[in-house]
C-alpha cells in the first residue's frame, strides 16, 4: 500500500496540483491583505469612515452589556454576533480572486485558440524540396519543376 501511495503522490499531475494549491493559498492571502489593507480603507472613507470589518449585529448580549466597539470586543464579553462586515470583505475577496482566475483562463484559452487557428492552407500544402514551390500535400510530382517527390517522414509532418 505504501508503494502504491508513493506512485500516486509522485505522479506529475498530483505534484502540479499541490503546487497550484500552495500558490492559490498564497494568492488568497495577498488578495485578503489587498482587500483589507488597500481597497476597503478608501471605500470606507468614501462612505463616511465606515470599516466593513467592524460591521456586526449583536444577537445576544454577553456578560458585559453592549454597545460593543468591535466584534472582537463583543465576543470577549460573551455576546453572540452576526459579523456581516467580515462577510462583505469575504465576498469582495472572492470577486477579486474569481476575476483574476477568469483573466488567467481567458489568456490560456486565447493562446490555445491561436495554436488551433493554423490556416487550412498550411496543412493542405507542402514545399517542394527541389524548387521550394508550394504544392499540394497529395502531389507525387511537382507541377513547377516536374521533379518526382519522394515522401519522407519530415515531409509528412510539414
Amino acid at each position: 500500500m505504501l508503494k502504491e501511495f508513493k506512485e500516486f503522490a509522485m505522479r506529475g499531475n498530483v505534484i502540479d496540483m499541490a503546487v497550484g494549491i500552495v500558490i492559490g493559498v498564497a494568492f488568497g492571502a495577498v488578495v485578503a491583505s489587498f482587500v483589507a489593507d488597500v481597497l476597503m480603507p478608501p471605500v470606507g472613507l468614501l462612505i463616511g469612515g465606515l470599516d466593513f470589518s467592524n460591521l456586526f449585529l449583536t444577537l445576544k448580549e454577553g456578560a458585559t452589556p453592549g454597545p460593543y466597539v468591535s466584534p472582537e470586543a463583543a465576543k470577549a464579553a460573551g455576546a453572540v454576533t452576526l459579523d456581516y462586515g467580515q462577510f462583505v470583505n469575504s465576498v469582495i475577496n472572492f470577486i477579486i480572486v474569481a476575476f483574476a482566475i477568469f483573466l488567467v483562463v481567458k489568456a490560456i484559452n486565447s493562446l490555445r485558440r491561436q495554436k488551433e487557428n493554423v490556416p487550412a492552407e498550411a496543412v493542405a500544402n507542402k514545399e517542394c524540396p527541389y524548387c521550394m514551390s508550394t504544392i499540394s500535400v497529395k502531389a507525387s510530382r511537382c507541377p513547377h519543376c516536374t521533379s518526382e517527390l519522394v515522401e519522407t517522414e519530415e515531409m509528412l509532418h510539414v
